[in-house]
């Protein structure tokens, strides 16, 4: 049997050959982020002299995700699955979402098998999720000497890391794509706005991101107190957070998950920090020109708030005294006439039917337990579409456009008989099995009930192999014209797919340049 053995920066790897392809799992970048170096950036691997044994994926992140409390501090791997054969492949890198606060790289929806089938080079890899990787701790007492950014650094050495190394593993260096979905595809929006990783890669795919989850040090500490009022401690106990089992702390994280709408509605969970690594706010950076040279295609999904806007625990503003106090809040009482003349009209302002929801909601692939039907709420949903997904990912795509002829934008509007029994539509999250051509895992039975195995086959085909002709060719479809302004062609998914010309100009024209939680 043949020994897939390779050299990189780091040292040799050995591979395994599994089902058609070679499969280089859970390889270190980065010294584990533990003792002295928890809460501080990640620190390049020390090269190893042996042959490291790429059998396994490593340790997923610390987190708290479906029910469950799981993952270890040393988690700090990339994956590569290639071809048995080929050279100068086109690369496409993984970045999984989960709000910045869950999330693993061997998560059975993200591997990249598909992809390999399609003579492509696929990586993947961990970063550090929640209270370890987000929560910017520099501005208390006592924790001066802590770093902010820790998951965003990881992220940034991952992309250098994969970049140095992508020749050895038989990649093309000037064919690198980079894709993530919900906070995966927010921090693609980051990478090209971040300038450690300037010269990584060439084209970037943005799925349902939320560019504007940016805070700055003085922002972040909202969210910040809510977790020591839910740790029931005071500033004098984060001593605490350099010892302490790690998992003790998301007591307090699934605290600020329940409460931090209530406290300042429209907030999103703690991400990265304004700072060195990410000194002008994405959306800013974009239109300046950071990503000039960068293929890019962005896109959302109809009904993504469906996932996050509940009567309870909800995850964004669920009534107009909530949006009203979030408008305030932030200097914008001026415009409440216009945002509730925009989302008011003829929705269904109360819930009617919510049973049972997982208390968590903050991974990109629900919970598939209980009654989560939702019906009503219409407004809101919308609102928080709009807010968190849509308007900013247009925004996203007018700056880079400023700048490049090459942007292309989507939208899923795939409403299957479950979406429609559940009150979901077409939910956030609800592409990824087409996109990963995953026809069995536990999440798409739950979002495709009912529907036949050849439309799952047509819309796979539709949505990853667009995806694959841009990974390959940089043009995702001759049908697919290019974005120019908030009236330009984008591409529907759909029970028929085509490429309309959307005309969202006057959703821009209602948001202007309204802005949240920035200062």
């Amino acid at each position: 049997m043949a020994e897939h053995i390779i050299t990189t920066t780091s040292g040799k790897v050995r591979g395994y050959e599994r089902e058609g392809r070679i499969d280089y799992l859970g390889i270190p970048y980065a010294l584990p982020p533990v003792g002295d170096l928890r809460f501080k950036r990640s620190v390049p691997i020390t090269p190893w002299e042996d042959i490291f044994d790429a059998k396994e994926y490593g340790n997923a992140p610390v987190q708290y995700n479906n029910g469950m409390v799981m993952g270890d501090e040393d988690c700090l791997t990339v994956n590569v699955q290639r071809p048995l054969t080929g050279e100068k492949l086109p690369v496409f890198v993984w970045i999984y979402g989960g709000g910045y606060n869950t999330g693993y790289s061997h998560d059975e929806m993200y591997t990249g098998e598909a992809f390999v089938r399609d003579d492509i080079l696929f990586f993947s890899f961990n970063y550090r999720t929640n209270i370890l990787g987000f929560y910017d701790f520099t501005t208390y007492p006592g924790c001066e000497d802590f770093d902010s950014n820790c998951g965003l650094s990881d992220q940034i050495l991952a992309l250098n890391w994969i970049r140095a190394n992508v020749e050895a593993f038989g990649g093309d260096p000037e064919r690198i794509t980079i894709a993530g979905e919900s906070a995966g595809g927010a921090s693609v929006v980051n990478m090209l706005a971040c300038p450690g990783v300037k010269g990584c890669f060439t084209q970037a795919i943005v799925e349902s991101g939320l560019p504007n989850c940016v805070m700055t040090h003085e922002m972040a500490r909202e969210n910040i107190d809510l977790f020591l009022e839910g740790m029931h401690w005071t500033e004098k106990d984060l001593i605490k957070l350099r010892t302490m089992d790690p998992h003790m702390f998301l007591l307090g994280h699934e605290y600020v998950t329940a409460m931090h709408q209530y406290k300042n509605p429209g907030m999103f969970l703690p991400g990265p920090i304004q700072d060195d690594l990410l000194p002008v706010r994405p959306i800013d950076a974009i239109r300046g020109g950071s990503a000039a040279g960068i293929r890019v295609i962005i896109g959302t999904n109809m009904h993504e708030g469906t996932m996050f806007v509940h009567p309870e625990n909800t995850g964004f503003p669920n009534s107009w005294t909530m949006i009203t106090d979030m408008l305030e809040k932030n200097g914008n009482a001026a415009a409440l006439p216009q945002i509730i003349g925009f989302y008011h009209e003829g929705g269904r302002d109360s819930f009617t039917l919510f049973k049972d929801s997982a208390k968590s909601l903050s991974s990109s692939v629900p919970p598939m337990t209980g009654d989560i039907r939702q019906i009503g709420g219409d407004p809101f949903i919308r609102f928080a579409t709009d807010y968190a997904f849509e308007m900013p990912s247009v925004k996203v795509a007018m700056g880079a456009a400023q700048h490049s002829d090459n942007v292309w934008m989507y939208r899923y509007e795939l409403v299957t008989k479950s979406g429609i029994a559940t009150g979901w539509k077409a939910s956030h999250a609800f592409e990824l099995p087409f996109v990963f051509e995953k026809p069995d895992h536990p999440f798409t039975h739950f979002m495709f009930d009912g529907e036949s195995e050849e439309l799952f086959a047509r819309m796979a085909g539709e949505i990853h192999g667009d995806w694959v002709r841009f990974i390959r060719t940089g043009e995702p479809n001759p049908d697919w014209g290019r974005f120019t302004e908030a009236k330009s062609p984008v591409r529907i998914y759909d029970r028929e797919t085509r490429t309309e010309e959307l005309d969202r100009r006057h959703l821009m024209e209602v948001w202007g340049d309204i802005r949240f939680y920035e200062s």
